[in-house]
């Protein structure tokens, strides 16, 4: 059994209202030395058998499809420890 994150961000071309929004919330709760945000999501999938070749292509076609608007977004894969 194995854990696969799929990291999902913003394309740095397009604009990030939410992180944006952190960023000038910061300051008023008195942290400091943020110059800027962007906000993501993060999927934890937990594979049935190990994370090999085969395994991680099958979530990298889980990404494209359903977990990242790849026009907008792109996606990272890691095997977790």
């Amino acid at each position: 059994m194995a854990r696969v994150i799929v990291d999902v961000m913003l394309k740095p071309e397009i604009l990030d209202p939410q992180g944006q929004a952190i960023a000038r919330a910061l300051p008023r709760l008195g942290f400091s030395g943020v110059s800027e945000v962007r906000q993501g999501k993060r999927f934890e999938l937990e594979l049935d058998g190990p994370a090999d070749e085969a395994a991680l292509s099958e979530v990298r076609k889980m990404a494209e499809t359903l977990l990242a608007n790849t026009v907008i977004e792109d996606f990272a894969i890691s095997v977790a420890e």
